[in-house]
């Protein structure tokens, strides 16, 4: 499905070729030779069984028994000629099979003088020819002698043309035989420097094809490239991660189920999918898709598509880059849910802040109502800060703690807890909730009145806005000497298992029904740890949620930092 496989198909063509053109080795070369020489040894062979044949036969051969001898001499060559391994035996032993066939040859031609046998010589002086210049001048000078003995021994006294023309033919098939073979030669070796060039060639662009494969498999976005007929190939590992992740992506005969737009809600129609987009000759750049069902897990890419050109200008296809964006999507939509979050939280105490003012100027008259008018505008201009203070402590933070500073002093927790009470009955009584403070004990904290009010806002309001309507909240303090404990429990639905663990994780909202920054608790938990303390909770499902803030109840030394790395986040 990737790119592995080109490579190895690369490299058995690359061996295959680099095999079947690199040149004829010497052993081959002598194989080739070989062959040749059996060809050409078996045709001889034949052509004197025929003549043997007929002489035995028609009974005209002079000396029957010489005959046979030279006959047996060629047969032997013959049968030389099949047994010699060519590739193996000395380059000289190439000459000795040829020289026996003239021998034999000759032994014909005296025993039969009359017969114009001698013309077989032209087959070993074929063979001798293309072994080179050395083959071509012995077989010239052996038959030339061999023939001439004969002719001279024989008793010859006239010597006319007919007399010459058996050795001229010879050596004008030798001639012809020596240059073809020459030709053939200088074709070969031709052919063997162009078959390096190409093998070089060929491995060239073997490792130019490797280098950008790797290139392509290690990077961490999907290449598809789209021939110009519309052929699909995959050339990197990461496309094919996003196949097995996504099933049918980046291929056209199987239909991708759950395809959709970048808000990830709207279905992706057929006709938009990218990659019909690009067999439709579409360019386009970053179209988002998202793929998987909206209650699924979910993988967002970012789809480019280019057009490719050849040398010539004409179009060579395109090439499909798909980068999986979910991580940045995901980001862009938590961070458009922050801030209509936000948005919402500050405008509803801004609101009721102008509202009481404007009641505050037109009742004037009336200083006691001026006067409430004014406290309950005050109290919402402090939650407006405390909405503003989670931000900036949350984007003054480190990746998953705070950095804050504290001034801690021996203050009454007793006093704090029930003034927080105090200044959350109105927003509880708008749902019938009951504030229950008979838990407040005399405890004394070393921290800062400030950062501890904070917190107690945020766990109050979490307790608020969480419970049932009609329901009750439970506050108060207690402390052993060495330790003070706060306790915040509510008659709410209570926490469902798998948010627990992410419970104190910044921005994390356990219902999504419900105002909040999604910050409140983080912040919280870190304040409490910034004084050497900490916040644990306990919940039963539909019974409620019981947060318990552990504090000094005395100066201590002050905790080297705040425990990066853990949980961080929010209820609500």
């Amino acid at each position: 499905m990737h790119s592995d496989a080109a490579p190895a198909r690369g490299r058995g063509v690359r061996a295959f070729l680099h095999a079947s053109l690199a040149g004829p080795r010497p052993s081959r070369a002598f194989a080739a030779r070989g062959r040749s020489a059996v060809l050409n040894q078996l045709v001889l062979c034949a052509l004197v069984l025929i003549v043997a044949t007929i002489g035995i036969l028609s009974s005209t051969l002079r000396n029957q028994s010489l005959f046979l001898v030279g006959v047996v001499i060629i047969f032997a060559v013959g049968m030389a000629t099949l047994a010699v391994p060519w590739t193996r035996i000395p380059r000289v032993a190439l000459y000795l099979l040829p020289l026996a066939d003239v021998a034999g040859i000759a032994v014909i031609r005296v025993a039969e003088p009359m017969s114009g046998l001698g013309l077989m010589w032209v087959f070993p002086a074929m063979w001798l020819a293309t072994l080179g210049v050395v083959g071509f001048l012995i077989q010239f000078a052996i038959i030339t002698a061999a023939y001439t003995v004969i002719v001279v021994s024989g008793g010859t006294t006239v010597w006319g043309y007919t007399t010459f023309l058996l050795p001229a033919a010879v050596l004008a098939v030798a001639t012809t035989t020596f240059i073809s073979s020459r030709r053939q030669r200088a074709q070969a070796h031709l052919l063997e420097k162009q078959a390096a060039l190409l093998s070089g060639a060929l491995q060239r662009a073997q490792r130019q094809e490797e280098l950008v494969i790797d290139v392509l498999d290690a990077v961490d976005f999907g290449v598809l490239r789209i021939a110009p007929d519309g052929t699909v190939s995959v050339v990197n590992e990461a496309l094919g991660r996003f196949q097995n992740t996504i099933p049918g992506f980046g291929s056209r005969s199987r239909e991708i189920e759950n395809a959709y737009r970048a808000d990830g809600v709207t279905p992706l129609p057929r006709a938009e999918r990218p990659l019909l987009r690009a067999l439709a000759g579409e360019v386009f750049e970053n179209q988002v898709v998202w793929f998987g069902h909206p209650d699924e897990r979910r993988h967002a890419m970012s789809i480019t598509v280019r057009r490719m050109h050849d040398a010539e200008g004409a179009d060579a296809g395109a090439v499909l880059i798909a980068r999986d964006v979910t991580p940045e999507m995901t980001a862009m939509r938590a961070r458009d849910r922050l801030v209509a979050s936000v948005s919402h939280e500050l405008r509803t105490p801004l609101t009721s802040v102008l509202g009481y003012l404007d009641l505050a100027l037109d009742t004037l008259d009336d200083p006691e109502q001026a006067r409430r008018s004014l406290e309950i505008a005050a109290r919402n201009g402090e939650r407006l800060l405390e909405i503003v203070a989670d931000i900036l402590a949350a984007s003054s933070a480190s990746r998953l703690s705070i950095d804050m500073t504290i001034s801690p002093e021996p203050i009454d927790v007793a006093e704090l807890v029930a003034a927080t009470a105090e200044a959350w009955r109105p927003r509880a009584a708008e749902r019938a909730l009951t504030i229950d403070t008979t838990g407040i004990e005399p405890a004394r904290a070393f921290a800062d009145p400030l950062r501890l009010r904070q917190v107690m806002d945020n766990l109050v309001s979490n307790a608020v806005k969480y419970n049932r309507d009609g329901g009750a909240i439970f506050l108060g303090c207690t402390t052993d000497g060495d330790s003070t404990w706060i306790l915040v429990r509510d008659t709410g639905t209570g926490i469902a298992e798998p948010d627990l663990g992410r419970l104190f994780e910044r921005y994390f909202r356990a219902r999504t029904d419900v105002e909040g920054t999604g910050l409140g608790l983080s912040i919280s938990r870190d304040i409490a740890r910034a004084h050497g303390g900490d916040i644990t909770v306990q919940t039963s499902r539909g019974l409620g949620s019981t947060f318990m803030v552990q504090l000094p109840a005395d100066e201590r030394p002050a905790p080297a930092a705040a425990v990066p790395g853990e949980e961080t986040g929010v209820r609500g």
